[in-house]
């Protein structure tokens, strides 16, 4: 076959080429063919090439295809103009200059006055972390673009003041100088702020203007406290807070008649709740959320008990603020609805008091979980699923935990009448003030939170005081009284769990209306108190240090068993970790501050707000011991192989019976079949805790579930593989008790989801060890609790 171009003369062909090909034969005989369109074989297989006409259909569509074309072209051209010359300027970064003056918790030294020092960029950078906290959880958070801190000054060793930029994208929010003013001013003038803790800001000291402004930007290179003088101001005198009758008519249907100002929403006296309780009946009426009246009012006239120094503020639980702003939220309107920031409520079990959202027990019935009332585990923050009942007689104080109450006579009377022996544990503690003791002991003999130091004081049959020392001091020589006073302390701290005593010392008792015991024997074995009048008011302060880790509080010699079905006080350092309210892993408590979990649970993951949750054994109820805490850090192991991660939480944690520390182990952490183990897991509705008792076993049995390293622990179930009644979460933490040891150790943190196989079958465990990592873990919680 050959490839020729013919001549037009030869075969009375075209000469040009065609995108067409035809294939022919040409036979040897003169006898002409009519060509077909379509190729045609002939015998001397020469391809040869045609050239075909466009038809009209070819035609139109290029001419279409050529307008499409050409009308894009347009369409281009036109946008390119239009956002050249046409589009109006977009605005430019805003920029407001801030300054405000703290007066208490913080003071202006010269090292502040020079920026390139560390104190200043480390103070700076506080200050700095605290606004834009404050901003990016308010109403301007999506047009909000950082803050920073240009100068500091004041009066050395006296106030500090804080100038400062607040930078506003105005494409995403319209703003004004006295907006941002107003959402600093609700800060700091409220008594418990959640951004400015543990500082005192002069609100009259709070000025924001713009930018241009400012004549020109305000530097310093020198302590002089003359510069600004507009900004130093006169103190007006703190009026300390005082409850006074509820005034509103509106509210009356409340349980309780005192009230006190300013409330939480900054009004200052009944008129000024006057002229605002027509929005917010506004609000009820809407019927957004059926406990809308209960929230509404006691914001407007919150709830005033007597304090130590002043009166006390009473303000709703942090969850029945969620719940309103969940349901109600939409309809506030700007002005309260940046008031309304439900972080700054006080938490069910943190220590501080709030109201619970009322009406427990009939949402409990709503929900068809009425087989939970009376059962002996507590899920309603005030109790009022377990002291209603039979076992129950009214004015009685539940144990706590089990299906028990005491009479407030039977605590502290040298007899255990509790099913875990609380009612004779608190008889002698350490409390800030003598009001702490009284709300503690309203609802169970146990307490809200530990304290750590405090006076010394005792409960005796519902009656509290405090310790007198003036008796040792007569009778006893100097040496013997320090010697005395020591092992009281001593003592005290260690039955109160502290493994240690930071000080101790004799003060003056300030208190009113107090009661007072002295030691009767100071050497006896068994330290004994006798009521007495202390004319001197000399009593015994103590600070203890270390709380022991791994210790079931709850717990006596005689509750050894441990339930499947957990409850209060099994388990106290396991928390769950939320998702936006989804309950996405589990983790555990290793000090106030941190949890350890695993990586898996964040990757992935989209920036979301987490959340973890302690004290809780069914995810559904909101028991008095509960605790949330935001997360707002993570650390990844540098161990190699390792999946472990340690998380931070925005707040503290406080330390009660039912929430507690694990142990960390040692780095050589020897482990053997022998020693017992446990995990935790939920049930299939994900609602009820439960334990899994578990035993080390070869590796080789994970192998074939997932790949191991030497950074590994393979775990089956005890008692068999067909224990499948619970799933454990990514996190979840396998803790052991050492031989010789009545503590709990944290081994391993388990890396995925384990869910119940079909029919039970095998599901060996695999986890993260902890001891590869207990260097790192150690430093990481040492070095935040010293920044």
């Amino acid at each position: 076959m050959t490839v020729s171009a013919m001549d037009n003369g030869k075969n009375h062909r075209r000469s040009s080429w065609d995108s067409r090909t035809t294939c022919s034969t040409v036979s040897a005989n003169t006898r002409r063919y009519r060509r077909s369109p379509s190729s045609i074989l002939s015998s001397d297989s020469d391809i040869r090439f045609t050239r075909g006409k466009l038809t009209s259909q070819t035609r139109c569509g290029c001419c279409i295809i050529a307008t499409f074309l050409l009308f894009l072209l347009l369409a281009a051209a036109s946008v390119y103009v239009g956002y050249t010359y046409f589009l109006p300027e977009i605005p430019g970064e805003e920029i407001y200059r801030a300054t405000f003056k703290v007066v208490a918790g913080d003071a202006f030294s010269t090292e502040l006055a020079d920026p390139s020092t560390k104190k200043f960029k480390d103070t700076s950078r506080d200050y700095k972390e605290r606004l834009n906290l404050l901003f990016r959880r308010s109403i301007i958070k999506h047009g909000y673009r950082g803050t920073d801190v240009i100068a500091l000054d004041g009066t050395e060793d006296k106030d500090l003041i804080v100038h400062f930029d607040i930078k506003i994208d105005p494409s995403y929010v319209s703003i004004k100088a006295q907006n941002l003013e107003s959402i600093l001013a609700n800060e700091i003038s409220v008594e418990e702020s959640l951004y400015f803790k543990n500082l005192t800001i002069d609100p009259k000291s709070l000025e924001v203007k713009p930018s241009d402004a400012i004549p020109q930007m305000y530097t310093t290179t020198t302590a002089d406290p003359t510069v600004l003088p507009d900004s130093i101001v006169t103190l007006s005198p703190h009026l300390p807070r005082s409850c006074t009758n509820l005034q509103l008519p509106y509210c009356n249907k409340l349980d309780y008649n005192k009230t006190t100002y300013p409330n939480f929403l900054g009004h200052k006296n009944i008129k000024e709740v006057t002229d605002d309780v027509i929005a917010f009946r506004e609000i009820v009426d809407s019927e957004c959320y059926r406990h809308a009246y209960e929230f509404v009012c006691q914001l407007l006239q919150p709830s005033c008990s007597k304090g130590h120094e002043e009166d006390e503020m009473m303000l709703p639980c942090r969850g029945f603020c969620r719940e309103f702003i969940s349901g109600c939220g939409n309809r506030l309107s700007e002005k309260f609805k940046s008031l309304i920031d439900c972080n700054r409520f006080p938490e069910v079990g943190s220590g501080e008091w709030c109201l619970p959202k009322p009406g427990c027990v009939d949402e409990l019935k709503s929900k068809a979980l009425s087989p939970r009332i009376c059962d002996g585990v507590l899920d309603c923050p005030d109790l009022s699923d377990e002291v209603s009942c039979t076992y129950c007689p009214q004015n009685y104080l539940h144990c706590g935990v089990g299906r028990s109450c005491i009479r407030r006579e039977q605590q502290c009377d040298g007899k255990e009448d509790c099913p875990d022996g609380s009612d004779e544990r608190g008889c002698l503690s350490l409390m800030p003030h003598m009001e702490n003791t009284k709300k503690s002991i309203t609802m169970t003999p146990h307490h809200i939170k530990y304290q750590e130091n405090g006076y010394v004081t005792f409960n005796e049959k519902g009656t509290t005081g405090r310790l007198c020392t003036e008796n040792l001091n007569r009778t006893l020589s100097q040496n013997k009284t320090e010697e005395v006073l020591r092992t009281v302390s001593v003592s005290l701290c260690r039955s109160l769990s502290y493994q240690d005593v930071q000080s101790y010392n004799v003060v003056k008792d300030t208190a009113d209306n107090v009661q007072y015991v002295k030691i009767r024997d100071p050497f006896a074995d068994d330290i004994s108190f006798l009521k007495t009048k202390c004319h001197s008011r000399q009593v015994l302060k103590v600070s203890c240090e270390d709380l022991e880790c791994g210790i079931q509080s709850t717990h006596t010699k005689a509750t050894r068993v441990l339930p499947k079905m957990s409850t209060h006080g099994d388990w106290p350092w396991h928390c769950a970790l939320f998702k936006e309210e989804v309950h996405i892993c589990d983790g555990v408590l290793l000090s106030s501050n941190w949890i350890a979990t695993t990586v898996s649970c964040f990757q992935g993951q989209p920036k979301a707000e987490w959340t973890a949750r302690f004290g809780a054994v069914r995810l559904s109820s909101s028991s008095p011991w509960e605790q949330e805490r935001r997360i707002i850090g993570m650390v990844k192991s540098p161990v190699e192989g390792s999946t472990v991660a340690l998380v931070r939480l925005d707040q503290p944690i406080s330390f009660n019976d039912f929430v507690r520390p694990i142990c960390i182990p040692q780095e050589n952490l020897g482990l053997s079949p022998t020693i017992q183990c446990n995990t935790l897991g939920w049930a299939k509705n994900r609602e009820q805790m439960q334990r899994v008792q578990v035993k080390i076993t070869d590796k080789e049995k994970c192998e074939n579930v997932s790949i191991s390293s030497v950074n590994s622990v393979c775990t089956e179930t005890l008692h068999g593989m067909d224990d499948c009644s619970e799933e454990e979460f990514a996190g979840s933490s396998m803790v052991c008790k050492m031989p010789n040891s009545d503590r709990w150790t944290l081994v391993g943190i388990t890396n995925w989801r384990i869910a119940c196989a079909k029919n039970g079958m095998g599901r060996p465990r695999m986890y993260d060890k902890i001891s590869s990592n207990v260097d790192w873990i150690r430093e990481t919680i040492t070095s935040s609790n010293n920044t």
